[in-house]
This record gives C-alpha cells, structure tokens and sequence, in this order.
C-alpha cells in the first residue's frame, strides 16, 4: 500500500502562485509515476502532470502548459505541484496520485483545495 497526503492548498489572488505538496510513503518502491489530478463541481476530472519516477520526464496538460510546474524530492519522497498564474476559476480539488505498472492511477490522496479569487 502507499498512502499520499497532499497540503499547501488555499485561496490565492489571480495571477498568484501557490505551491502543493504531495508526501508518499509505504511500498513507494511500487510506484514508477506520480501527478496530480483537479477536480472541479460539474466538471470533469483532469489530470493537471504527471513525472515519471526516477526520471526528469514529466507531462501537463494543455491546460496548465507553461504555468505549472511537478517536481520530486527523492530524499523527502514528496512530490511538488508549482502553481503560477493561477486564473480566476471555479474552486477545485488537487488530488495527488501514484501508478503502479499496468495498474494506473490507483492510489489517490484526500486531496486539497485550492480557490483562485479573481
């Protein structure tokens, strides 16, 4: 098992930056990538990046192209979610998430919420 618990959600001003923070533990020896996931009410849920463990090589959705930033700290085993020019939209959850091989996204954190005010 490995268990994720996010922090560094909040209300941030448009155009600001907030940074998330994702600290595994368990069998993460399991775990070949990790990313985030958003959720907002109504829509549907959209997986923000993604870094493939041991590795530099990350993936963003268009979405946050540009903006945003995953980063790892092996030592800490904890993953970053750097958030600049966050824009005015409705409140969401931040999920962070772990794959195993041929299993996907299975492990999930509670998630934290981050509101932009615009």
């Amino acid at each position: 098992q490995v268990q994720l618990v996010e922090s560094g959600g909040g209300l941030v001003q448009a155009g600001g930056s907030l940074r998330l923070s994702c600290a595994a533990s368990g069998s993460i020896f399991s775990i070949n990538a990790m990313g985030w996931y958003r959720q907002a009410p109504g829509k549907q849920r959209e997986l923000v990046a993604t870094i493939v463990t041991g590795t530099s090589i990350t993936n963003y959705a268009d979405s946050v192209k540009g903006r945003f930033t995953i980063s790892r700290d092996n030592a800490q085993n904890t993953v970053y979610l750097h958030m600049n020019s966050l824009r005015p939209e409705a409140p969401a959850v931040y999920f962070c998430v772990a794959r195993r091989p041929f299993r996907g996204f299975d492990y999930w954190g509670k998630g934290t919420q981050v509101t932009v005010s615009s």
